[in-house]
């Protein structure tokens, strides 16, 4: 049943990018058409409401920092939460973050229930993904991104749960934190954001123009006029020109900055053996990954020298069988393939094979700013200062 889900996952994506033809895509096309007007409507409708204060956003009495992206996946915002994260820890401050964890899958109801009695935990309290000491739940009930966040981030609090509004004040009362970090932020209009940071791809700025489900938008390209700060992600050191003038057209007075997402060297899954990417080159590999853009993931791999010999792709967020890992371990050593390559993403996800004979590695990606860096060190200046210059 996963697979075939899956598979229509894939189907839908193919018809919404284009990537699939025929009358039978045409007519899909057409009926997402008429869907994502609908959209269009509430979401504008939604913004409205809140702007009119008929609808009023929660105000946490602590600084709160939204990260997040007009359009669904596939813009690099885990890492820029993560970098994000670091500074304001380095910077002293006390940094929660608060994700929806997508995917993820809640601790059975019995399990809670126990906990209450003899742990002396709340019931209904979100997950603790970190504490900001220990790691305390696996990738399937934390979500990929809240576990990876968990995980390279020490001293940082990372929950999970559904309602952020109840996180947030899990994390002020028991964490003392100062600083909430929306993770995919944006249109969490439940919460008032001192600070709006809005990631756009370049390669795909608003997607393909269209609103979900027809296209890969969550709101109109105008509503970028509520960030305070626009990240252009997946920049090469080209010039954006263009870009910003489109962007200055629905945001006048938002910084600015480009960055990419700089690969920095890879990691054995098993043994936790650091190799640097001068290893890749000219080396045999196979490429194995469950995300938004997997062609993006195997192009990575070829700029850095590699021959990619076989790759396989799954949907995004695929949790995968130890069958799968099997299966695709032996179709690469039949072929000679020296190692296997897969995101630090997908590593999460992939079940523990005992002496493999293709070592798997996954790939450490951080963000490095190309242009305005002075911008975001002043910004993050302002809010590790004693006294941050922000009003909540």
């Amino acid at each position: 049943m996963r697979h075939w889900f899956e598979a229509l996952e894939t189907f839908a994506i193919d018809v919404i990018l284009e990537r699939r033809y025929g009358r039978r895509a045409d007519i899909l096309r057409g009926i997402l058409w008429i869907f994502s007007s609908v959209t269009n409507l509430i979401v504008r409708l939604r913004l409205r409401l809140f702007q009119q204060r008929i609808l009023r956003p929660r105000s946490m009495g602590c600084l709160v920092i939204s990260v997040g992206n007009l359009t669904v996946g596939g813009t690099g915002k885990t890492p820029v939460v993560e970098m994000l994260a670091r500074q304001l820890h380095a910077g002293g401050r006390k940094v929660a973050i608060l994700s929806r964890g997508y995917k993820s899958v809640p601790r059975p109801f019995f399990q809670r229930i126990w906990d209450k009695i003899f742990r002396q935990k709340q019931l209904f309290a979100p997950r603790i993904v970190s504490d900001g000491k220990s790691l305390l739940l696996d990738s399937r009930t934390a979500g990929d991104e809240p576990f990876m966040l968990a995980n390279n981030l020490k001293g940082v609090v990372v929950l999970v749960d559904r309602d952020r509004i109840k996180s947030g004040l899990f994390a002020i009362q028991h964490f003392g934190a100062d600083v909430l970090l929306l993770d995919d932020g944006l249109q969490y209009l439940k919460m008032r954001h001192a600070v709006e940071i809005v990631l756009i791809d370049r390669e795909a700025p608003f997607g393909n123009e269209f609103l979900l489900p027809r296209g890969t938008l969550r709101e109109p390209p105008e509503h970028l006029r509520r960030a305070t700060h626009i990240l252009i992600t997946k920049c090469r050191g080209e010039d954006n020109s263009i870009l910003i003038d489109r962007i200055r057209q629905h945001n006048r007075t938002a910084e600015i900055i480009e960055c990419t997402h700089r690969p920095r060297h890879i990691t054995n899954l098993w043994t936790g053996e650091i190799k640097p990417l001068e290893f890749l080159n000219n080396l045999a590999i196979g490429s194995l990954c469950g995300i938004a853009v997997p062609d993006n993931f195997v192009n990575f791999l070829k700029k850095l020298g590699a021959k990619v010999e076989l790759s396989i792709a799954y949907a995004d967020h695929h949790r995968y069988a130890l069958k799968e890992i099997e299966t695709f371990v032996r179709r690469c050593s039949r072929r000679d393939i020296q190692a296997i390559l897969t995101t630090e993403k997908d590593a999460v996800r992939i079940p523990r094979i005992i002496n493999p004979k293709v070592p798997l590695y996954s790939m450490r990606v951080e963000i490095q700013i190309l242009r305005g860096d002075d911008s975001w060190q002043k910004f993050i200046n302002r809010l590790t200062s004693p006294q941050p210059s922000f009003s909540f």
